[in-house]
């Protein structure tokens, strides 16, 4: 058999081939991250063949890929070519075919074949937004609305909406369809009367139908009901809160403000709160309480990851099923991300309590994906204004505010209570941000790039990666130039967030290839979410390897020299929801402190820095129940914080196997 399969009685149902030969020739789509114009994506449909170019920018990332579809027997295509570079600028060049029952497939992170005897869809590594509307209209002519994937996994078509938008006076209708399996969530894709992609992504990222920009609203208030029913429904099966009080008995006790242990203790919490906690044997139990038996584990206080963008609610199920039970966002839609604060605060969904932030940048090719766009002081104290309206905890600086704002910026956050923290803005360096009164510096590549500003004055672009990568293993960190300035760091007070895990997978991981730090995690994950860990991260030109890893050495070295200088240091990740959080941890073990000291880092340190010390960050009585329970001992062995038993948020009770198991993950 060719393009037909033998053991397929399918066949593509008459109104969907109709669509798709009335179907417009030419189709033009915005690119838009966080409401801006971001790129576009073209598409030509001739016969079988549909071809498509995208692109855009993202701060000097992004993609541009040339893709050819073409479309056989069940909608599925059988042959596939892309090429152009990916978002990190390294080439792509992916093909796909099906020939005689056996399908191909090979880019430059994978490659293989499979006889096949059904229908089964290859999803393009690489993929341009119009594979969404592939997939959509194969599923709607398979069976039961299901398909093999290729290399791995299964879609399903799990139900379709009908949804009326306008925009410049014109109106129609279109179909939202959910698609499961690609993901830990519902994928949301929208197509038009004719079959063809009209929409498709989120609110940080979205493709739409040119000239029908103003109706992404509508579009993505109906993708947020639905995740709000699949999040309220979680909730019911996992969320649990005792009918008495709850003791954990025989805990070995983290004791975060002096970094030890506390064998053989006593802990009840008493609704949302710790009521009593002491030795084994002296503290009282109530009568019908339930208890914990805690020999061989360890309670701690419920950890932060001070670094996130929470895309969905999804990524709240993934931290508080790593015992994170506090994060800070460091932008994102506004509007998306104090509703999804609220509802993790009011039980409507599940995760962590959610400090936010507002983020400004310049205007500009570079800016960052925010819709607040700054390039006066006035606009920047509307910033904060808004900041402050929305019960935001913070006000991120990014890489293309003038300079010469900064002051003003951060003047005005601090005139409200509100911390001002960044990137180090372009044109200027580091001890300069600190000088104008920065709380605290995000990402460590920043705090090397203040000794390479003659090299990189503009830090908009990649270079901020790439120069680091080249010379970070070359400074001196016992030089007094270093010696100064992190002495400036602890003098002024900033706080250091160095985000290491993120710069492992950026620098060290290689396409086609799980990173190590994700090897005992990957394959728990479904199998399209395990592929995404193949893509690799920048670039390394040949003879490079001992570069890299000497530079990336140099980073843990940092780190360690902020901790061994009193800088206070927060840990957040920037990354992976969840599974980020210990990895980043255990790469601060392995800098060199002790993992005691680490724990205290992203405890009580974090509550501090978050001013929430006297409510969370320790096991103490009075203090809101956010608790982790972990096998084993991970002041002893960091790794065991991933050994996660059981949580405890706000007086809630979780199952970490429950919680990952509802997203698809094997815990």
């Amino acid at each position: 058999m060719s393009t037909r399969f033998a053991t397929g009685s399918l066949v593509l149902s008459l109104s969907l081939a109709t669509a798709l030969v009335a179907a417009p020739e030419e189709r033009k789509y915005t690119v838009l991250m966080a409401g801006n114009r971001a790129g576009t994506q073209g598409c030509t449909t001739k016969r079988a063949e549909t071809r498509c170019t995208f692109t855009y920018n993202d701060r000097g990332r992004g993609p541009s890929l040339e893709t050819t579809f073409t479309v056989g027997s069940y909608a599925i295509p059988v042959r596939i070519v892309i090429a152009g570079h990916n978002y990190l600028k390294d080439r792509v060049d992916e093909r796909f075919s099906i020939e005689k029952g056996t399908a191909r497939w090979k880019s430059t992170v994978e490659a293989g074949e499979r006889r096949v005897e059904a229908p089964a869809l290859y999803l393009p590594f690489d993929a341009v937004p119009e594979a969404d509307a592939v997939l959509v209209r194969a599923l709607r002519a398979a069976k039961g609305g299901s398909l093999a994937l290729l290399p791995a996994g299964e879609a399903r078509l799990e139900g379709s909406s009908p949804l009326v938008v306008s925009a410049g006076g014109r109106t129609k209708t279109v179909t939202r369809f959910d698609v499961a399996g690609l993901g830990l969530e519902a994928q949301r894709v929208f197509l038009d009367e004719h079959g063809e992609l009209f929409a498709s992504g989120g609110s940080w990222f979205l493709t739409i139908r040119e000239g029908w920009e103003s109706a992404a609203p509508v579009l993505l208030a109906s993708q947020e009901a639905a995740d709000a029913e699949d999040s309220a429904r979680r909730t019911r099966d996992l969320a649990r809160r005792p009918k008495g009080a709850l003791v954990f008995r025989g805990v070995g006790l983290f004791d975060a403000d002096a970094a030890a242990i506390r064998p053989g203790t006593t802990v009840v919490v008493s609704g949302n709160r710790i009521s009593d906690v002491g030795p084994d044997g002296i503290v009282a139990i109530p009568t019908g309480a339930e208890i914990v038996d805690g020999k061989g584990k360890t309670l701690l206080p419920g950890l932060f990851d001070m670094h996130v963008h929470v895309s969905s609610d999804v990524d709240g199920i993934l931290d508080l099923a790593s015992g994170i039970t506090t994060v800070r966002d460091l932008g994102n839609d506004l509007p998306e991300v104090t509703s999804r604060r609220d509802r993790f605060e009011s039980g409507a969904a599940i995760g962590p309590h959610l400090l936010t932030s507002v983020l400004v940048d310049g205007p500009g090719p570079f800016a960052g994906p925010t819709k607040f766009l700054v390039s006066t002081e006035d606009e920047g104290i509307a910033a904060v204004d808004a900041c402050v309206k929305a019960r935001c905890a913070g006000l991120k600086i990014y890489s293309s505010i003038k300079p010469e704002l900064v002051p003003a910026l951060v003047r005005a956050a601090h005139a409200k209570g509100i911390r001002a923290s960044g990137h180090v803005p372009a044109f200027m360096t580091a001890e300069q941000a600190v000088r104008d009164g920065y709380d605290e510096i995000h990402h460590v590549n920043f705090l090397f790039l203040n000794f390479l500003f003659d090299k990189v004055p503009d830090t908009r672009t990649p270079a901020r990666f790439k120069a680091v990568v080249e010379s970070a293993a070359s400074l001196d960190l016992s030089s007094p130039a270093v010696r100064d300035f992190t002495r400036l760091l602890k003098v002024r007070g900033v706080v250091a967030d160095p985000t290491v895990a993120t710069f492992e997978d950026l620098f060290l991981s290689r396409p086609g290839v799980v990173p190590d730090a994700w090897t005992g995690i990957a394959d728990r994950l479904p199998p399209q979410v395990r592929r995404s860990f193949l893509a690799g991260g920048l670039p390394v030109g040949e003879g490079g390897e001992a570069r890299v890893h000497a530079s990336f050495d140099a980073l843990l070295r940092m780190v360690r020299l902020l901790h061994d200088s009193g800088v206070r240091i927060v840990a957040g990740t920037d990354s992976f929801a969840g599974f980020s959080l210990p990895r980043e941890l255990e790469l601060y073990v392995k800098a060199g402190i002790p993992a005691a000291e680490v724990l205290q880092i992203a405890t009580i340190g974090a509550a501090r820095v978050a001013g929430l010390a006297d409510d969370v960050g320790t096991v103490v009585a009075g203090k809101r129940a956010d608790l982790v329970l972990v096998d084993g001992n991970p002041t002893e062995r960091i790794s065991d914080v991933r050994k996660v038993s059981l949580v405890v948020k706000n007086g809630l009770v979780f199952d970490p196997a429950a919680l990952l198991k509802s997203i698809g993950i094997r815990h």
